[in-house]
This record gives structure tokens, C-alpha cells and sequence, in this order.
């Protein structure tokens, strides 16, 4: 063969290497399993791959952490590069209402979704709206589920996390144990709180402070007149620039992210507990990608996605054995001390009614 055919072979087995899908042995998802489970996996491997791309939403992960989950996920199953997955990234309250109109509408377009709103969650759930999906991943979450953080085979949290009070340590030095102390270092118009009318995520936290804080506290904390924020970006936002003191609505994430910039924000699980939010992730009923949507299920719930939600987004990860790689902004699930509630009985008749004692306290 002369030196140009030779060329044009190797020109044209590097294309023929490039367009080879990927072989089954070599895809990291199928590590470990055997039989049905492996046969399983590779079925929905390619009945993704023909359903073309995924659609997923959650009101936590950032876009930044997105771009290095969805790399993972499509190596973890070995997906084209080009695998379109689509995020859009809502607060609870408008997540709910598009997901409502949806259901109303018969038109659901997300196939994903996570969410830190249980009641709602378990409403939806004895509503038919989830698609029943039992992932493999599920039985390192039997602990969780046990303490009423999920449902077996519908709905399970990709993560939790917690709106507690933040401080930049810069700015304040505040060595307090609990909300008291916090409430105690607040200045009057410099520091932030949750806005329940917004946020669904807000309103769950309030209901479960109010297990263990009573109204005359909210009273005096409405007396120092404290700014609303919907998004916890908003309020780590105000915290690195000075605007406020101490905010009660902190997200771990965002003092992990804003740390890893240079920051020093400091965060408090406060002595008397704290209203841990589930971020519930559920593939929806109709969803028009089935198989896509039960893998990035399979994936956020293994031991590489809670890795990359732990690490990115400071999320705590209820999998069993799981060891936090940041257990001083997002400890093992294991030692925390949570505000005990009954989500699947917190109806949305009760939350209302913290609502309109909210607004009546604060009058936002």
C-alpha cells in the first residue's frame, strides 16, 4: 500500500473510532453489577440515548456545579458528549406552580426534579404525579426514608440542607451557640431573614422552628427590622458585602462556595436544633424522557453524585456511609441535630396557617 493509502486508512479508522460507542465493560456505571441489574442499566443506557436528552430542574445546584455534574453523568454511562441535558434552576415557589400548571395542563416538560418542599412533595406523591422508580441506588437509603425523608421507590432527597444563621467573620465576631445568641448579635435594618411569601423553602423552615421557638421570639426578631430575601444567594450576597450583619436565612452551599473565593463566612447549627430540608429529586409521571430521567436518578444517588453535590454544592447526603469531604459546613447526616417533624402529616392547610402568622408577625 503506498504512503497516501496508508494516510488515508488511518484517517479514516481514527473517524470510525471516534463514531464506536462506547463498550459496555467500559462503562463505570456497570462496575459491580451483574445479571438483571446489569442488563437493566444497559437497556436504559440506550433507551436514553434514543430518547435523545434529558430535562431536569432543582432550586439548589448552580450552574457551574450543572456543568460538572452533567460531564459526570454522561461518562458514568457512557453518553455522547453532545447528550443534551437541559437545567433549569427555580425557586420553590415557581417550581411548584410550573409543575402544578403542568399537571393541569397534561404537559409535563421536566422529567427531573428536586425540590426542598416535603410537604408539597408527599402531597404530589398520593397525587400520582411521580412515576414509580425503585433505582438500585435505593438501598443505600433506607435509613433516610425510614425517618420519613422519602418514599421507597418514589421520591428519596439528593441532598438536604439547612436555612440557618450566616456571618462574614470579618465583619463580626460572634462566637454564640444558639438562635438566641444569633438574634442577640443582630443589628437593627443589617441583617436578612427568609421571606416565606416567597419561598416555599422558607415557609418549610419557619414550620419547623416553630417546633422549638415560639411566636414571642419571631416578635422580637420583627422589632429589629429585618430585610426579606427569597434566594439564599441574595443573603450571602449581602453578608460578603457588609450590607447586613448576620442573616437567619444562610445557605451551607453558599458559604462553602463563597469560602472557596477567598471568603470567610461562618455558619451556625444552632443548639436547639435546626429544620433540615430535604431536597427531594422524583422523576415525573409522564415524563417524556423515562430512561434518561431513571439514570440521572441512578447517578445523583450514587457515591460519585453525592460526592460532586457534597463538595459543590455543600448538600448533606443522606446515603448511608457516606463521609462528608467538608463535615465543617456540611456534616454527616449521622450527627445532626434535627428539628424533629412529620412531613408526610405537615398538610398544606398547616403550612398556610405558619404562613399567615408569618406575615402577621413581620408584616413583610
Amino acid at each position: 500500500m503506498s504512503m497516501a493509502g496508508r494516510a488515508r486508512l488511518g484517517v479514516a479508522l481514527f473517524f470510525l473510532c471516534l463514531s464506536t460507542p462506547v463498550l459496555a465493560q467500559d462503562v463505570p456505571a456497570l462496575k459491580g453489577l451483574d445479571g438483571d441489574m446489569r442488563a437493566n442499566v444497559l437497556q436504559m443506557i440506550e433507551g436514553a440515548k434514543k430518547e435523545g436528552s434529558l430535562n431536569y430542574s432543582d432550586t439548589i445546584i448552580q450552574p457551574t456545579t450543572n456543568d460538572v455534574l452533567v460531564a459526570a453523568f454522561k461518562t458514568y454511562y457512557g453518553l455522547a458528549s453532545n447528550f443534551p441535558v437541559n437545567y433549569t434552576l427555580l425557586t420553590s415557589g415557581a417550581m411548584i406552580t410550573r409543575i402544578e400548571q403542568e399537571l393541569a395542563a397534561n404537559r409535563i416538560t421536566f422529567d427531573v426534579a428536586a425540590i426542598g418542599s416535603p410537604t408539597w412533595t408527599f402531597e404530589r406523591y398520593r397525587a400520582g404525579a411521580f412515576m414509580r422508580y425503585r433505582s438500585h441506588e435505593y438501598d443505600a437509603y433506607q435509613d433516610v426514608i425510614k425517618a420519613g425523608l422519602g418514599v421507597d421507590g418514589s421520591f428519596v432527597l439528593n441532598g438536604g440542607y439547612a436555612q440557618i444563621p450566616i456571618w462574614n467573620a470579618d465583619i463580626l465576631k460572634f462566637d454564640g451557640k444558639s438562635y438566641r445568641d444569633a438574634l442577640n448579635a443582630g443589628v437593627p435594618g443589617r441583617f436578612s431573614i427568609g421571606d416565606v411569601v416567597q419561598s416555599e423553602s422558607h415557609l418549610t423552615t419557619y414550620a419547623g422552628l416553630r417546633q422549638v421557638l415560639d411566636v414571642e421570639f419571631f416578635k422580637e426578631m420583627a422589632k429589629k427590622k429585618p430585610t426579606f430575601v427569597g434566594r439564599s444567594e441574595q443573603s450571602a450576597q449581602r453578608i460578603l458585602t457588609g450590607q447586613d450583619v448576620i442573616a437567619f436565612g444562610g445557605n451551607p452551599s453558599r458559604v462553602h462556595q463563597s469560602n472557596q473565593k477567598g471568603a470567610k463566612l461562618r455558619i451556625l447549627y444552632p443548639s436547639e436544633g435546626f429544620t433540615f430540608l430535604p431536597q427531594l429529586t422524583f422523576v415525573l409521571a409522564k415524563a417524556p424522557h423515562p430512561n434518561a430521567a431513571k439514570l440521572w436518578i441512578d447517578f445523583v444517588l450514587s457515591e460519585k453524585g453525592q460526592q460532586i453535590l457534597a463538595e459543590k454544592e455543600a448538600l448533606i447526603s443522606g446515603r448511608k456511609g457516606f463521609k462528608s469531604p467538608i463535615p465543617e459546613i456540611a456534616p454527616d447526616f449521622a450527627s445532626l441535630k434535627i428539628i424533629p417533624v412529620d412531613w408526610e402529616k405537615m398538610t398544606a392547610d398547616r403550612l398556610m396557617k405558619y404562613r399567615e402568622e408569618w406575615i402577621g408577625i413581620f408584616n413583610p
